[in-house]
């Protein structure tokens, strides 16, 4: 296969996959239940700790970035926290307790009842994630999780974004989409008044 013909196909998975989702409306239903429990957390006073591994820590932070800054236009900030990017927190976890506790020991120290945990991992089997899920329940924190189609996290996850695929390329470009249409939605929620700017 020719390096176009690679790009070409590439283009049209992301498509065809993009399709599927936008015509499922269980999935879009998702989304929005999604949006509308985050911004019922930061209407009473909870905070957002989200954690993922590897392009999922990317997100984290983009998410978390989103909320603190802002996504359309200018409003007050909202709370978020990406538990990815605290080297001195994860090396000293990590070496003292195991990679597999770098986000539930954060997530111990800083969570509260009020609070949600964002949960991403394209696999959807993380144990990083699965263990930080599984804190979050016990400390009755909201559990929301975006992942693929396979993996463990569903039962452990109040609303979960669950992406048809196994391609951690297009789970991801999905999740993206999902990201942006929830700050979207929770920004105009929020601060009803605000003007998009360019």
């Amino acid at each position: 296969m020719s390096d176009r013909n690679a790009v070409q196909r590439h283009f049209a998975d992301s498509r065809d996959l993009l399709q599927r989702v936008t015509d499922d409306g269980d999935f879009l239903a998702g989304i929005a239940s999604v949006a509308e429990r985050i911004a019922r957390i930061f209407r009473g006073g909870g905070k957002l700790l989200i954690a993922g591994n590897g392009g999922s820590a990317a997100d984290a932070q983009h998410v978390a970035a989103e909320f603190v800054s802002r996504f359309a236009f200018d409003r007050g900030p909202l709370p978020a926290v990406a538990l990815t990017t605290d080297t001195s927190a994860l090396t000293a976890i990590g070496n003292d307790y195991g990679f597999e506790h770098v986000f539930e020991r954060q997530l111990r120290a800083l969570g509260r009842k009020e609070d949600a945990f964002v949960a991403i991992s394209t696999s959807g089997r993380s144990p990083n994630v699965i263990a930080a899920l599984k804190a979050a329940r016990e400390i009755g924190l909201t559990t929301i999780g975006f992942s693929g189609s396979s993996g463990e996290m569903r039962p452990l996850c109040d609303l979960l974004v669950a992406v048809p695929s196994r391609d951690t390329a297009l789970i991801q470009q999905i999740h993206l989409i999902a990201y942006h249409a929830i700050c979207g939605i929770v920004e105009r929620e929020l601060f009803p008044g605000g003007q998009a700017k360019g």
